[in-house]
Protein backbone atom coordinates (compact mmCIF):
# COMPACT_ATOMS: atom_id res chain seq x y z
CA UNK A 1 0.00 0.00 0.00
CA UNK A 2 1.27 3.45 -0.89
CA UNK A 3 0.02 5.46 2.08
CA UNK A 4 0.83 9.16 1.95
CA UNK A 5 -0.87 10.36 5.10
CA UNK A 6 -3.23 9.74 7.97
CA UNK A 7 -5.73 11.94 9.75
CA UNK A 8 -5.78 10.40 13.17
CA UNK A 9 -9.26 11.56 14.17
CA UNK A 10 -12.29 12.53 12.14
CA UNK A 11 -15.93 12.90 13.07
CA UNK A 12 -16.92 13.82 9.50
CA UNK A 13 -15.36 11.40 7.03
CA UNK A 14 -17.19 8.28 8.24
CA UNK A 15 -20.87 9.04 8.94
CA UNK A 16 -21.91 8.00 12.42
CA UNK A 17 -18.50 6.77 13.51
CA UNK A 18 -15.41 8.08 15.23
CA UNK A 19 -12.72 7.25 12.72
CA UNK A 20 -9.35 7.96 11.19
CA UNK A 21 -8.70 8.56 7.51
CA UNK A 22 -5.87 6.99 5.54
CA UNK A 23 -4.82 8.62 2.26
CA UNK A 24 -3.41 6.46 -0.52
CA UNK A 25 -1.23 7.81 -3.31
CA UNK A 26 -2.01 7.82 -7.02
CA UNK A 27 -5.15 8.39 -9.06
CA UNK A 28 -6.31 7.69 -12.61
CA UNK A 29 -8.26 10.98 -12.74
CA UNK A 30 -6.95 14.52 -12.81
CA UNK A 31 -9.94 16.52 -11.63
CA UNK A 32 -8.90 20.19 -11.91
CA UNK A 33 -10.56 20.99 -8.57
CA UNK A 34 -8.94 18.14 -6.63
CA UNK A 35 -7.55 19.42 -3.33
CA UNK A 36 -5.19 16.44 -2.90
CA UNK A 37 -2.81 17.39 -5.70
CA UNK A 38 0.28 15.79 -4.15
CA UNK A 39 -1.53 12.49 -3.59
CA UNK A 40 -2.90 12.38 -7.12
CA UNK A 41 0.31 13.25 -8.93
CA UNK A 42 2.66 11.22 -6.77
CA UNK A 43 4.43 14.35 -5.52
CA UNK A 44 3.80 13.59 -1.86
CA UNK A 45 7.08 14.04 -0.04
CA UNK A 46 6.84 10.98 2.15
CA UNK A 47 4.89 7.80 2.70
CA UNK A 48 3.73 6.12 5.87
CA UNK A 49 4.78 2.53 6.51
CA UNK A 50 2.02 0.00 6.98
CA UNK A 51 3.60 -1.11 10.25
CA UNK A 52 3.21 2.41 11.60
CA UNK A 53 -0.45 2.49 10.60
CA UNK A 54 -1.21 -0.77 12.36
CA UNK A 55 0.68 0.22 15.49
CA UNK A 56 -1.52 3.29 15.63
CA UNK A 57 -4.72 1.30 15.02
CA UNK A 58 -3.85 -1.20 17.74
CA UNK A 59 -3.35 1.63 20.23
CA UNK A 60 -6.72 3.15 19.29
CA UNK A 61 -8.78 -0.01 19.63
CA UNK A 62 -11.83 0.78 21.73
CA UNK A 63 -11.51 4.49 20.91
CA UNK A 64 -11.86 4.60 17.14
CA UNK A 65 -14.66 2.71 15.44
CA UNK A 66 -13.82 2.97 11.78
CA UNK A 67 -11.15 3.53 9.16
CA UNK A 68 -11.85 5.60 6.08
CA UNK A 69 -9.61 4.74 3.13
CA UNK A 70 -9.38 7.67 0.76
CA UNK A 71 -6.97 9.00 -1.82
CA UNK A 72 -6.08 9.44 -4.55
CA UNK A 73 -7.97 6.36 -5.73
CA UNK A 74 -7.59 3.50 -3.23
CA UNK A 75 -8.79 0.83 -5.67
CA UNK A 76 -5.57 1.28 -7.64
CA UNK A 77 -3.60 -0.23 -4.74
CA UNK A 78 -2.86 -3.88 -5.61
CA UNK A 79 -2.67 -4.97 -1.96
CA UNK A 80 -5.79 -3.12 -0.80
CA UNK A 81 -7.64 -6.36 -0.01
CA UNK A 82 -4.88 -7.57 2.31
CA UNK A 83 -4.75 -4.18 4.01
CA UNK A 84 -8.50 -4.09 4.60
CA UNK A 85 -8.53 -7.62 5.97
CA UNK A 86 -5.90 -6.68 8.54
CA UNK A 87 -7.81 -3.52 9.48
CA UNK A 88 -11.00 -5.50 9.96
CA UNK A 89 -9.17 -8.14 12.01
CA UNK A 90 -8.62 -5.39 14.59
CA UNK A 91 -12.37 -4.83 14.86
CA UNK A 92 -12.68 -1.71 12.71
CA UNK A 93 -15.37 -0.95 10.17
CA UNK A 94 -14.07 0.17 6.76
CA UNK A 95 -15.32 3.01 4.60
CA UNK A 96 -14.00 3.31 1.05
CA UNK A 97 -13.85 6.55 -0.92
CA UNK A 98 -13.73 5.92 -4.68
CA UNK A 99 -14.19 7.64 -8.01
CA UNK A 100 -16.12 4.63 -9.31
CA UNK A 101 -13.90 4.01 -12.32
CA UNK A 102 -12.89 0.48 -11.26
CA UNK A 103 -16.18 -1.41 -10.87
CA UNK A 104 -14.60 -4.87 -11.04
CA UNK A 105 -12.41 -4.20 -8.01
CA UNK A 106 -15.29 -2.54 -6.18
CA UNK A 107 -17.53 -5.51 -6.87
CA UNK A 108 -14.89 -7.96 -5.70
CA UNK A 109 -14.27 -6.22 -2.37
CA UNK A 110 -17.99 -5.83 -1.80
CA UNK A 111 -18.55 -9.51 -2.60
CA UNK A 112 -15.88 -10.48 -0.07
CA UNK A 113 -17.76 -8.59 2.63
CA UNK A 114 -14.84 -6.22 3.20
CA UNK A 115 -16.64 -2.89 2.90
CA UNK A 116 -19.01 -1.39 5.45
CA UNK A 117 -19.65 1.93 3.68
CA UNK A 118 -18.79 3.38 0.26
CA UNK A 119 -18.70 7.03 -0.77
CA UNK A 120 -18.53 7.42 -4.55
CA UNK A 121 -17.79 10.66 -6.32
CA UNK A 122 -20.17 11.61 -9.11
CA UNK A 123 -18.12 14.11 -11.05
CA UNK A 124 -20.76 15.47 -13.43
CA UNK A 125 -23.40 14.53 -15.98
CA UNK A 126 -22.34 11.81 -18.44
CA UNK A 127 -21.98 14.41 -21.19
CA UNK A 128 -19.35 16.38 -19.27
CA UNK A 129 -17.75 13.59 -17.24
CA UNK A 130 -14.39 13.29 -18.95
CA UNK A 131 -13.69 17.01 -18.90
CA UNK A 132 -14.65 17.33 -15.24
CA UNK A 133 -12.57 14.30 -14.25
CA UNK A 134 -9.57 15.58 -16.19
CA UNK A 135 -9.69 12.31 -18.14
CA UNK A 136 -11.12 12.88 -21.63
CA UNK A 137 -11.12 9.13 -22.38
CA UNK A 138 -12.94 8.24 -19.17
CA UNK A 139 -15.28 5.28 -19.74
CA UNK A 140 -18.62 6.50 -18.39
CA UNK A 141 -20.01 2.96 -18.65
CA UNK A 142 -17.62 1.96 -15.85
CA UNK A 143 -18.97 4.79 -13.72
CA UNK A 144 -22.49 3.61 -14.43
CA UNK A 145 -21.58 0.03 -13.46
CA UNK A 146 -20.34 1.24 -10.09
CA UNK A 147 -23.52 3.24 -9.59
CA UNK A 148 -25.70 0.21 -10.33
CA UNK A 149 -23.55 -2.00 -8.11
CA UNK A 150 -23.98 0.27 -5.11
CA UNK A 151 -27.66 0.94 -5.68
CA UNK A 152 -28.38 -2.75 -6.15
CA UNK A 153 -26.32 -3.97 -3.20
CA UNK A 154 -26.58 -4.13 0.56
CA UNK A 155 -23.66 -1.89 1.54
CA UNK A 156 -24.58 1.57 2.90
CA UNK A 157 -23.38 4.15 0.40
CA UNK A 158 -23.54 7.74 -0.70
CA UNK A 159 -22.89 9.66 -3.89
CA UNK A 160 -21.30 13.08 -3.73
CA UNK A 161 -20.49 15.87 -6.16
CA UNK A 162 -18.02 18.68 -5.57
CA UNK A 163 -19.75 21.65 -7.19
CA UNK A 164 -17.54 24.02 -9.18
CA UNK A 165 -18.84 27.05 -11.03
CA UNK A 166 -16.69 26.41 -14.09
CA UNK A 167 -17.94 22.83 -14.52
CA UNK A 168 -21.53 22.54 -13.29
CA UNK A 169 -24.67 24.12 -14.69
CA UNK A 170 -28.36 23.64 -13.98
CA UNK A 171 -28.77 20.98 -16.69
CA UNK A 172 -25.96 18.94 -15.15
CA UNK A 173 -27.73 18.67 -11.80
CA UNK A 174 -30.87 17.51 -13.57
CA UNK A 175 -28.89 14.89 -15.48
CA UNK A 176 -27.01 13.68 -12.42
CA UNK A 177 -30.23 13.41 -10.43
CA UNK A 178 -31.81 11.29 -13.15
CA UNK A 179 -28.67 9.16 -13.43
CA UNK A 180 -28.85 8.08 -9.78
CA UNK A 181 -32.62 8.23 -9.42
CA UNK A 182 -33.71 6.28 -6.37
CA UNK A 183 -30.31 6.47 -4.65
CA UNK A 184 -30.24 6.50 -0.86
CA UNK A 185 -28.03 9.54 -0.26
CA UNK A 186 -26.57 12.30 -2.40
CA UNK A 187 -24.43 15.18 -1.17
CA UNK A 188 -23.53 18.37 -3.00
CA UNK A 189 -20.22 19.61 -1.66
CA UNK A 190 -19.09 23.19 -2.00
CA UNK A 191 -15.74 23.56 -3.73
CA UNK A 192 -13.01 25.01 -1.52
CA UNK A 193 -9.72 26.18 -2.98
CA UNK A 194 -7.22 24.71 -0.54
CA UNK A 195 -4.29 26.28 -2.34
CA UNK A 196 -3.22 22.84 -3.53
CA UNK A 197 -5.76 22.19 -6.28
CA UNK A 198 -4.59 20.90 -9.65
CA UNK A 199 -5.91 23.89 -11.58
CA UNK A 200 -5.90 27.29 -9.83
CA UNK A 201 -8.49 29.95 -10.53
CA UNK A 202 -11.64 27.88 -10.01
CA UNK A 203 -14.64 29.20 -8.07
CA UNK A 204 -17.41 28.01 -5.78
CA UNK A 205 -21.07 28.87 -6.14
CA UNK A 206 -22.67 30.78 -3.30
CA UNK A 207 -25.16 29.11 -0.99
CA UNK A 208 -28.18 30.46 -2.90
CA UNK A 209 -27.14 28.67 -6.09
CA UNK A 210 -26.27 25.49 -4.22
CA UNK A 211 -29.72 25.46 -2.64
CA UNK A 212 -31.26 25.76 -6.09
CA UNK A 213 -29.15 22.82 -7.26
CA UNK A 214 -30.20 20.86 -4.19
CA UNK A 215 -33.88 21.35 -5.01
CA UNK A 216 -33.23 19.90 -8.46
CA UNK A 217 -31.57 16.69 -7.26
CA UNK A 218 -34.03 16.23 -4.38
CA UNK A 219 -36.63 15.22 -6.96
CA UNK A 220 -34.68 12.08 -7.74
CA UNK A 221 -33.02 10.75 -4.57
CA UNK A 222 -34.27 9.72 -1.15
CA UNK A 223 -32.01 12.08 0.81
CA UNK A 224 -30.04 15.04 -0.58
CA UNK A 225 -28.03 17.52 1.46
CA UNK A 226 -25.36 20.19 1.18
CA UNK A 227 -21.88 19.80 2.64
CA UNK A 228 -19.31 22.44 3.37
CA UNK A 229 -21.73 25.36 3.31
Amino acid sequence: MVICGIQKLTLLDYPGKVACTIFTGGCNFRCPFCHNRDLVTGEAEKTVAGEEIFRFLKKRQGILEGVCISGGEPLLQPDLEEFIREVRSLGYCVKLDTNGSLPDRLEYLAGQGLLDYVAMDLKNSPEHYGRTAGAPLCDVERIDRSIRLLMGGDIPYEFRTTVVREFHQRADFEAMGKWIEGADQYFLQQFVDSGHVLAPGLHAYDKKILLQALEIVKKYVKTAQLRGV
